[in-house]
């Protein structure tokens, strides 16, 4: 499949009303134009998986969505459920909706496992209750006395994705959340998000085990240096060896 005719199925941001739609967004750090001319929708309650080799622009496409400031947004729009977030700051954009769990996860040293929690229920607008994360991370109600950065990776993992629930989420960005962990902790995140799909969160994933990552999807969007590729069915690209083959190496 030559890249002219995934070209022509690309974007979709231009048909159906989407919860999130991302419109032509550039974006760079410094001289270092990174995101070019990304578009996608996303629907109320999908996994979107965000694939593409190493240094396509997947991690620099969520930073510019979440408005981290680096890179720098500096062309096109992103809408969440009506509201402007390339109009806003970082915490605006967290306050309307957008949490984003980055590779490295962010837990606060120093603090226990339910400190971390409750810090993120500082202000509003607050998400779920400790019992209801509890309830779906019963390791972090062992643990949660427990100092947050001394948790194996797979329950620091399980504690960013909690942290990012205790607040009013719409949309969840995750990035690079399998990295590291054994294929069982692998088969728990991956249970988590389906439950957290049927309370109707909405979940862009970027991942490196783009199987897996399929495999959990609704859809897919593909990137090669920094611009979309393909757009389209998880199972599409499941099925697809030669696009497989040609943009995720597998």
């Amino acid at each position: 499949m030559t890249t002219q005719t995934l070209n022509k199925n690309a974007n979709h941001a231009a048909t159906a009303p989407a919860f999130l739609s991302v419109w032509d967004i550039h974006a760079s750090y410094g001289e270092s134009y990174i995101v070019q001319g990304v578009s996608f929708n996303v629907h109320e309650g999908e996994i979107l998986a965000l694939l593409g080799r190493n240094g396509a622009g997947k991690t620099s496409t969520l930073r510019t969505i979440a408005q981290i400031g680096d890179p720098q947004l500096t062309k096109g729009e992103v809408w969440l459920d009506h509201k402007p977030l390339h109009l806003m700051k970082s915490y605006e954009a967290a306050a309307a909706g957008l949490a984003l769990v980055p590779e490295d996860r962010r837990i606060i040293a120093g603090l226990t496992v339910e400190e971390n929690l409750k810090l993120a229920q500082i202000a509003p607008p607050i998400g779920w209750s400790l019992e209801r994360v509890y309830e779906l991370f019963p390791r972090l109600g062992e643990r949660k006395k427990q100092e947050g950065t001394t948790l194996s990776g797979g329950e620091q993992q399980m504690l960013a994705i909690a942290r990012a629930l205790c607040r009013d989420i719409k949309v969840l960005l995750l990035d690079e959340p399998y990295e590291g962990l054994a294929p069982v902790i692998v088969d728990e995140i991956e249970k988590t998000l389906s439950i957290i799909k049927a309370q109707g969160i909405t979940t862009i994933l970027v991942e490196q085990n783009a199987v897996r990552a399929l495999k959990l999807a609704d859809r897919a969007v593909i990137l090669d240096t920094g611009s979309v590729v393909f757009d389209g069915s998880a199972q599409e690209v499941l099925e697809n060896e030669s696009l497989r083959a040609e943009y995720l190496a597998i």
